[in-house]
């Protein structure tokens, strides 16, 4: 595994769904979940899962532009570098997509310094019914710690914890093997590799689908409301 690879598994345009970065959130385009996940969700070594929001634009908007080149090739999103105001249009969007209960977009805060933002995760309810896809990407200066897998692990939990979810899937190009080793190390099954639209320059078009369901999962999340 090369980490000179951003992880992510996000690989919706920006007009399908909520991706887990500068994409468009739609309330209106995705399932809705009954329940709620936490806002708040701590993990090891002083990091936290935030519920994303407006209070995050300067730090979010500064943690994409210094990623974008670690981030370009795997995410379409990344093409351009987004303005302030777009960053805080895309937060409300977020915001209006969480209430609807089709999508829940987080960042990784240290707890000793919460004006920073290191990475943005989401729960997207984009592929069916009884699931939540997992989105991440995790800043360079960051990769190699963990903390995909760790938040990735937290996520899971959370998403298998709310009524009617009872799977989780994480997609990503087969090329791209920092994304692949969360879900393996998670232990996420390898459900199939599908043709998929090549979006960005690194993508291959083949994407892997890993699985996980209520049953297989016994790691419980950790969280403070």
């Amino acid at each position: 595994m090369s980490h000179t690879q951003p992880r992510s598994c996000e690989h919706a345009p920006a007009a399908a769904g909520t991706p887990s970065g500068e994409a468009a959130a739609g309330a209106a385009s995705g399932q809705v979940t009954a329940g709620r996940p936490p806002e708040l969700l701590r993990l090891a070594g002083g990091l936290s899962l935030h519920r994303r929001r407006t209070s995050h634009t300067v730090a979010l908007n500064k943690a994409v532009r210094a990623n974008l080149d670690h981030l370009r090739p795997w995410l379409e999103w990344a093409a351009e570098a987004p303005t302030r105001a777009r960053t805080a249009e895309l937060t409300r969007a977020g915001a209006v997509a969480w209430e609807a209960g089709t999508d829940f977009m987080y960042l990784v805060v240290p707890d000793a310094e919460p004006d920073s933002v290191i990475g943005a995760f989401g729960l997207h309810g984009r592929i069916g019914p009884g699931a939540l896809e997992i989105g991440y990407w995790v800043g360079t200066r960051h990769v190699g710690r963990g903390i995909a897998t760790a938040a990735a692990g937290a996520l899971t939990s959370a998403a298998l914890a709310l009524p009617g979810i009872a799977r989780t899937e994480i997609r990503c190009d087969q090329a791209n093997g920092a994304s692949a080793a969360v879900p393996r190390k998670l232990g996420y099954r390898l459900d199939r590799v599908a043709e998929a639209a090549v979006r960005a320059p690194a993508e291959t078009g083949r994407q892997q689908i890993w699985v996980t369901e209520r049953p297989s999962w016994g790691r419980p999340a950790r969280s403070d409301q």
